[in-house]
């Protein structure tokens, strides 16, 4: 089973995160678990959501304390909380921006990828929500899903512009990270 928490403020988008992701997953054949917890229900609140997947049917409800993956909406929310707290030994992170992290804290088999997705959310979107470039960033960085998958979910939520720019989105957030990683 594959474990996924997202970390964000509440109206960023990381139930459609979520929801996307997992619709993803489903339509590679895999059983998603996708679900949000909230605290203070409010515009700019720290919020999670989280999707488990497995390729049998996934019975666990509650939330996720280990994750194998990370996807960090919002930096700012690493000044207050440990966002990495139980990131498996060889995680992967995604996180929008350029956070004040210190490195050093985490293991040495994991891995970080920052990406400008509010930037480019701005460019293909017209808003800085970044949650489909960090997807497209996700699919490079740890090859579960061909961003084609992506896009498939992308246009059964969205239509007209909002759907072509939330797919451009997801081009570019990979390609980021694709790029990325041929220069380590």
């Amino acid at each position: 089973m594959r474990e996924i928490r997202i970390h964000a403020r509440a109206g960023q988008g990381a139930i459609t995160t979520a929801s996307l992701l997992g619709y993803a997953y489903f339509l590679k054949g895999m059983y998603p678990y996708a679900f949000p917890h909230f605290g203070a229900a409010r515009m700019g609140a720290p919020m999670n959501a989280f999707v488990r997947v497995d390729a049998k049917p996934v019975r666990l409800r509650s939330q996720i304390y280990e994750p194998d993956y990370l996807i960090i909406q919002d930096a700012t929310l690493m000044r207050g909380f440990n966002c990495f707290s139980g990131l498996k030994e060889n995680g992967i992170a995604i996180v929008s921006e350029k956070p004040g992290l210190e490195i050093s804290k985490l293991k040495a088999k994991q891995k970080i990828f920052i990406l400008p997705a509010n930037e480019i959310a701005l460019k293909t979107i017209g808003r800085p929500l970044g949650n489909t470039a960090l997807l497209g960033g996700f699919c490079a960085a740890t090859n579960e899903l061909e961003p084609e998958v992506l896009f498939e979910a992308i246009r059964k939520r969205f239509s007209g512009k909002v759907q072509e720019g939330n797919i451009e989105a997801v081009k570019q957030g990979y390609e980021y990270i694709k790029n990325i990683e041929h220069r380590t």
